[in-house]
């Protein structure tokens, strides 16, 4: 049996607007499971990026509840919530929110001294491990502003896992990158997850769904679909894309 890693159960968000409530996410319940790449698709609007801020705590949820080791992440107090980004979760967005004035070895290594326990040496070692396994070693003293937008995101994934989280949160992490780029990422994302991490990444893109191990489809706030695949091997690219196509157009995607 497979390992959850967390759960939700009963999850909404809704907000206030002009008298009334606008329902973002509705009676959501779904299982994470260790070692899945889990996407979640969906048109614009549905959600998609609520559910993984409301799912990794950085946005509470109006009601329902998010299990994470037998605790409720959506009653746990805001010191709580920030000790688990620092060791348990690691996040990737579209906008790689880099530290300007840090080399690229700086961004990664700032990540890993927020963890207390860890030392600066292992943090220093594990930083430089990284950025090497990321291609990204040459330019490590490097400014943001000096190195491509690919190379901004593969830094971005260092700082990510660089306390090996148990869970990796991804919102659109190629969305701003061009397909070289993309590409190059999403091997990234790919080699990680072989390696045995466990990432939720939401994407509008059939190319970043490709890697996936399991496809949640969301609409108007509701898990309407799931399709599960076996793990990514590359070559099997046309024949995987017209699968998941054919899925999401059954669900009026």
């Amino acid at each position: 049996m497979r390992n959850i890693i967390l759960s939700a159960k009963d999850l909404c968000k809704s907000y206030a607007h002009n008298g009334g409530q606008v329902h973002i996410l509705t009676d959501i319940s779904l299982d994470l499971y260790e070692g899945d790449f889990t996407v979640v698709m969906g048109a614009s609007g549905s959600g998609k990026s609520t559910l993984l801020y409301a799912l990794s705590g950085m946005d509470r949820a109006t009601a329902g509840k998010v299990i994470y080791g037998g605790e409720d992440l959506a009653s746990a107090g805001e010191r709580r919530l920030a000790v688990l980004r620092h060791t348990d979760f690691g996040f990737i967005f579209q906008q790689m929110h880099l530290v300007s004035n840090l080399s690229l070895f700086e961004n990664v290594a700032v990540s890993g001294y927020l963890n207390k326990n860890v030392s600066a040496a292992e943090v220093r070692r594990r930083a430089d491990e990284l950025l090497e396994g990321m291609g990204i070693a040459g330019v490590k003293t490097h400014l943001p502003s000096q190195v491509s937008g690919g190379e901004q995101q593969r830094c971005a994934i260092a700082r990510a896992v660089i306390n090996r989280p148990r869970l990796l949160f991804a919102d659109e992490p190629t969305g701003a990158l061009n397909r070289k780029n993309t590409n190059e990422v999403l091997d990234l994302l790919t080699a990680l997850n072989k390696n045995g991490q466990s990432i939720l990444m939401v994407t509008h893109d059939i190319r970043a769904a490709l890697r996936a191990t399991r496809i949640l489809y969301l609409e108007d706030g509701r898990i309407s679909g799931e399709l599960p695949l076996p793990p990514y091997t590359p070559g099997e690219e046309k024949s995987r894309e017209a699968q998941i196509s054919a899925w999401l157009s059954s669900m009026h995607w």
